[in-house]
């Protein structure tokens, strides 16, 4: 009976660790699906969550925010109203002159295309019969300008005027004609805006209205120029760098309706480039 007993104790105890091992094997078997399905989810979430990133990636690159927009529209349009010489200047259609002009030329169908080159210097001497004057051109602040300038003196169109205009009001001698209301063939846009008008400048007159400068110019002779500051419309496009004192002999000529005591012959402008 012990022996039975025994026997059957040895039984229960092989059959209870036999149920016990099918549960760890399955409880392992378990753990591994759930670690796995985990690692399944969690990866898919990885690829979801970079997709999502990646989107969101190239929304930011084709679109422009509202606030990004109007900073952008800002910066490019804020060009600066009152410094000399705007962004672009509008040329004509107008030839250049040839390399010899027999004959002055004297009327011209529109404005001149670019006939100058802005990286090289030029220098005008306006030889009249009381004196010469030497300008230094600006092409870096007034190329459009200048090549208007230089344009009409190398046709020739400059030869034969005269310097009819001083006012010592404002210090000025003005020349480019044979008068004030001489009409012209075509107007130039204005070169900026904001100028100052000290002495020994030489700038382009107008009629007052904007765009209207064509051919003739002035000289600023004395402090008393800058009395013009408070309207900077006339493009400043040189410096006088000899004969300032002959602008001043024939400032002093001017009398109280702004005409001169005397004819003041402008015989050629000679344009230098160097």
């Amino acid at each position: 009976m012990g022996t039975e007993k025994r026997e059957r104790q040895k039984a229960n105890r092989q059959l209870k660790y036999q149920q016990q091992a099918k549960v760890a094997q399955k409880q392992k078997l378990t753990k591994r699906v759930v670690i796995a399905g985990g690692a399944v989810l969690g990866l898919l979430a990885l690829v979801l969550f970079l997709a999502w990133v990646g989107g969101r990636g190239d929304d930011d690159d084709d679109t422009v925010t509202p606030a990004t927009q109007a900073t952008t529209e800002t910066s490019t349009s804020a060009e600066p109203t009152t410094a000399a010489g705007p962004a672009v200047f509008t040329y004509g259609t107008g030839a250049c002159p040839p390399a010899e002009v027999t004959e002055p030329v004297k009327t011209f169908d529109d404005a001149p295309q670019r006939c100058i080159d802005p990286a090289r210097s030029y220098s005008a001497r306006i030889v009249t019969d009381h004196g010469d004057i030497v300008i230094d051109l600006d092409t870096t602040s007034s190329p459009g300008t200048v090549n208007n300038f230089v344009t009409l003196a190398r046709y020739g169109y400059y030869d034969d005027t005269t310097i009819f205009r001083g006012s010592d009001g404002i210090d000025i001698i003005q020349g480019g004609g044979t008068s004030s209301t001489d009409q012209f063939s075509y107007t130039i846009p204005d070169e900026g805006t904001g100028y100052t008008y000290p002495e020994g400048k030489i700038a382009m007159a107008n009629t007052g209205s904007p765009n209207s400068a064509g051919a003739q110019w002035f000289i600023t002779t004395g402090p008393d120029s800058s009395n013009l500051d408070s309207l900077g419309t006339y493009a400043v496009f040189g410096d006088v760098t000899e004969g300032l004192d002959v602008a001043q002999e024939i400032l002093g000529l001017a009398q109280s309706d702004e005409t001169l005591s005397e004819t003041v012959n402008v015989e050629t402008v000679e344009i230098t480039e160097s």
